[in-house]
């Protein structure tokens, strides 16, 4: 990923509206076919970014580039290499879907025939082939989400910016979406730039993450890194369980060089250690004559790093 251009930049970008900082000098960088997970709780300023990156909204110092377009005096250059899904996608109610991705070509300066296979393509990708010829009113908030990424692909976007998409729909409709954006990023080479509250669902798909809180971006980087900074950068828990009682488990382990301390859970030891010392653990267990049930180096989950950052 890093031998890959940049696609998205921002240099202390900053926002204001009358006395209020809804960005405060943003710095980022995305690089091209990355997934970039954009977090913050409602009114961090996330929709703010997205925004100036499109060149729909100025920002009052700092600069943008959005596949090496200044946002601000090349908007239209902008718009035309990218795609963007905003929260409350808009359609045609009385126009089939198949219809609305007409029109939407129409407006880019694609003709039908060379949008017609295209269009094809997308409807089977996000699922829709079956429905494409129903009125739009007729589907539900899951397909309406999915036909906005198809809509955002008519062009062939260098760049999508996804706006909470995958927010007020069902869990199916849910695995659906986060399956088509790792799709188009893995396949397509697709830079998305993936704006959400909902920190499980980014977890599953996102290569980096930028945390937002009252429009300071507060950290980014990837969840192992995230980890790290949350945990320190040289303790690693390990999760660890074995035949025989737990507390000659917790002696057995509590010897070995680099423990800091345990911690039990049930059935279950969560080692604290220094480092990965997991073959030692499985060694000393094995010459007690007792077998190994469970071995597992503990990950932080992104919730975990959420909220040590948002607090």
């Amino acid at each position: 990923m890093v031998d890959k251009p940049v696609v998205v930049e921002a240099i202390n970008l900053t926002k204001k509206y009358g006395e209020a900082t809804a960005v405060n000098l943003l710095n980022l960088q995305v690089r091209q076919g990355e997934v970039f997970g954009f977090l913050g709780p409602n009114g961090a300023g996330k929709t703010t970014t997205i925004l100036m990156f499109l060149g729909l909204t100025e920002p009052n110092s700092g600069s943008a580039r959005v596949c090496g377009h200044d946002p601000v005096k090349d908007g239209l250059k902008v718009r035309r290499t990218t795609g963007y899904l905003p929260e409350n996608v808009g359609f045609y109610e009385d126009m089939s879907g198949r219809e609305n991705l007409v029109y939407t070509a129409r407006l880019n300066g694609i003709s039908y025939n060379k949008a017609k296979g295209k269009i094809d393509d997308l409807l089977s990708m996000v699922g829709l082939s079956d429905r494409a010829n129903d009125k739009v009113e007729k589907y539900s908030k899951g397909m309406k989400q999915r036909l906005g990424i198809a809509d955002v692909l008519v062009k062939d976007p260098s760049v999508v910016f996804l706006d909470e998409p995958t927010i007020g729909i069902d869990p199916d409709g849910v695995h659906r979406v986060l399956t088509i954006i790792n799709q188009i990023s893995r396949e397509q080479n697709i830079t998305v730039f993936l704006s959400s509250h909902l920190l499980h669902q980014v977890q599953t798909i996102c290569d980096r993450i930028g945390i937002m809180v009252k429009g300071k971006l507060v950290t980014e980087g990837s969840m192992a890194s995230l980890g790290k900074d949350v945990s320190g950068f040289d303790r690693v828990k390990i999760e660890v369980q074995a035949t025989g009682t737990v507390e000659k488990l917790s002696d057995t382990v509590g010897r070995l060089e680099g423990v800091k301390g345990i911690e039990r859970s049930g059935d279950l030891l969560i080692i604290d250690a220094e480092r990965d010392i997991r073959i030692l653990i499985s060694n000393a267990i094995s010459k007690q004559g007792e077998s190994l049930l469970h071995l597992k180096l503990q990950e932080f989950v992104l919730e975990e790093i959420y909220m040590r950052y948002f607090h």
